[in-house]
């Protein structure tokens, strides 16, 4: 499991953050996290509390917002979720396609009291 890795470089952007900026409290740390990215987002809402625990963030919640994994026919340029659609573009049946957005994972936003 990386993601507690990764939420304890979360907690690191977001503590340097905090002291860069004269901040004193922070509320909500909000995720964004692509759906075909490899970061599991239960996984991350799992390990949150075991990463803030003893930090200035201990008690700020949580928020995490799912992008879609959308990607563009390469023949007919039709765009879609390839998630949802596994077998290929919708329109024409084509499988070759070119990913558009949804590996994201980024700190969309630090909400401070």
């Amino acid at each position: 499991m990386h993601e507690l890795g990764v939420v304890f470089e979360v907690v690191k952007t977001v503590e340097n953050f905090v002291e860069k900026n004269g901040l004193t409290k922070v509320d909500t740390i909000v995720l964004q996290i692509g759906e075909l990215s490899s970061m599991i987002p239960k996984y991350i809402e799992d390990c949150y509390p075991a990463a803030v625990d003893g930090t200035l963030l201990q008690d700020t919640k949580l928020e995490i917002e799912i992008l879609p994994g959308n990607v563009m026919c390469e023949k007919c340029n039709e765009i879609f979720n390839l998630i949802e659609n596994k077998d290929g573009c919708p329109k024409c049946g084509e499988n070759s396609w070119k990913l558009l957005c949804g590996k994201e994972f980024m700190i969309k936003q630090i909400i401070a009291c």
